[in-house]
């Protein structure tokens, strides 16, 4: 070989092989997934189609005039879902974290605080989010506070809080606990104090790996905005609620449902490919 060139790399005729029989493999399975796919959608369509009910199912559900009508309607009445999503997520965030916090303050003297802390998660764990909706939206404006609000919007985006809170607390806990006591009593030798040594060190670790179950509950979050309308509240389902009032045909309930599935499967596209990046990275040996 002459001084200053290089030979240009060439596989193997064994890695060539090799490479090929995996491209033939990955077409293989994916030429039988796609077929089992097609023969089992098209069964499922020929049950449906097939049944007795079918003509008025389709009449009462899948009627295009009304799916039209319905369409402008629940757009409009999404901004308010949206709204309540991002409004609702970002103090869902602050005040999950603060709770977790709270649950994990080492020492005697904060147990009430601790045990405050655990009351309130074990309650909103427990209790069903129709039926904090339901207490905040007709029994708060029932007392008659003076300076409180009775609007039905305020009060629902409130009790998704309150549940929303007790989720993300725990999501918080469990990836405050995950990180190594060596990483805090590491900050520590280096004389960080407690506050430090959470803030600095376990705090960022902590999030960081709790990034796909937190976008999981923002997913979950998205959804249950349209519970709001047992208030009044004309988002997205309400709206659809009035024009099949008017109308008897529940077309408009599958167009609000179709709106929330396009929001949700891009949100839930991203989870996963944050959680697989995540877990790639980590079996790489990089940083989470």
């Amino acid at each position: 070989m002459i001084e200053g060139t290089e030979t240009p790399y060439r596989p193997s005729a064994r890695r060539l092989a090799r490479e090929a029989y995996r491209r033939r493999r990955a077409r293989r399975s994916a030429l039988i997934a796609g077929v089992s796919t097609a023969a089992t959608a098209l069964v499922l369509w020929l049950v449906i189609v097939s049944s007795p009910g079918w003509e008025r199912t389709r009449e009462t559900f899948f009627n295009a005039h009304y799916a039209r009508q319905a369409l402008p309607e629940v757009l409009k009445g999404l901004r308010v879902n949206l709204e309540l999503m991002v409004v609702c997520g970002a103090l869902i965030l602050v005040f999950g974290l603060l709770l977790a916090l709270l649950r994990t303050l080492r020492g005697p003297v904060f147990l009430p605080v601790r045990l405050l802390a655990t009351a309130y998660v074990d309650f909103f764990l427990g209790l069903p989010m129709i039926i904090c909706l339901l207490i905040m939206i007709t029994g708060v404006p029932a007392l008659r506070l003076t300076g409180v609000t009775t609007d039905p919007l305020v009060l629902g985006g409130a009790a998704l809080v309150l549940t929303y809170s007790a989720y993300v607390s725990e999501v918080f806990r469990a990836g405050i606990q995950s990180v190594h006591p060596s990483q805090r009593a590491a900050a520590r030798s280096l004389g960080l104090s407690n506050a430090q040594a959470m803030r600095y060190v376990v705090l960022p670790q902590a999030v960081r790996r709790v990034v796909p179950p937190l976008l999981n509950n923002l997913v979950s979050l998205q959804k249950d905005t349209g519970l709001v309308s047992i208030g009044g509240v004309i988002d997205a389902v309400y709206a659809a609620k009035i024009i099949t009032s008017q109308s008897f045909n529940y077309t408009p309930y599958l167009v609000s449902a179709l709106v929330f599935i396009a929001l949700t499967i891009p949100m839930t596209r991203f989870t996963d490919w944050t959680t697989a990046r995540m877990n790639r990275r980590q079996h790489q040996g990089g940083a989470v």
